[in-house]
């Protein structure tokens, strides 16, 4: 059973950071109506990820989401690469597949699947990025914007009944929270993810790292 996805109301998440030197955490919080607190920490502390870079969204109502790169070539990355890396949600590996070597930037867009419904992730520009959740049987999908700002990011998610073809719908953390429940796992909590040191937001929005 699918959740449906109605409009949610843009939100914003706010940069934060504390520590010291490796001790030190940063991101972007803020509060969501329907979602409440979200939490971004980009990157966790090396400290405690000494092997690669990890990136985390923490929220009461979404699975707890965590993106990781691992690699010698994490050295000298500040935020997780899509290159050797890992997406987890709650408990689930996602498998992500693109093509990198595309022309254009929908060629190259991000494709994964989680709780039986397939995304898509394609950048607009350097600050842009639209989020699809792709139309079946059981629910109209979604089309989620997210755009980022300095020291800010503004969410936001609208259904899309009529979507077709390719790509479609966006994504929500209700909706990753519903398919969590639905794999029989109890939702910790989740969010969005970050892009070079800021994470995403979103216009219609869009849980690190690309």
């Amino acid at each position: 059973m699918h959740t449906p996805t109605a409009s949610t109301a843009p939100f914003t998440l706010a940069f934060w950071k504390e520590g010291r030197t490796h001790e030190q955490r940063a991101g972007y919080r803020g509060t969501a109506a329907e979602f409440g607190e979200i939490v971004l920490t980009a990157p966790l502390p090396r400290k405690y990820t000494p092997d690669g870079v990890v990136s985390e969204v923490r929220g009461p109502s979404v699975p707890t989401t965590v993106f990781e790169t691992r690699g010698i070539h994490t050295e000298a990355a500040d935020l997780p690469t899509l290159n050797r890396s890992v997406l987890r949600v709650g408990d689930a590996v996602v498998h992500l597949r693109r093509n990198r070597f595309g022309l254009t930037r929908r060629a190259r867009a991000l494709h994964f699947r989680y709780g039986g419904d397939h995304y898509r992730l394609r950048a607009v520009n350097r600050k842009q990025f639209v989020l699809v959740r792709r139309a079946d049987d059981e629910d109209p999908g979604a089309l989620g914007r997210c755009a980022r700002g300095p020291g800010k990011v503004h969410p936001a998610l609208r259904g899309e009944p009529g979507l077709t073809g390719g790509g479609r719908a966006a994504t929500a953390p209700r909706r990753v929270a519903s398919a969590t429940r639905r794999a029989g796992r109890r939702p910790p909590s989740a969010g969005p993810r970050s892009s070079r040191r800021r994470p995403c937001r979103g216009s219609g929005p869009a849980p690190a790292a690309a």
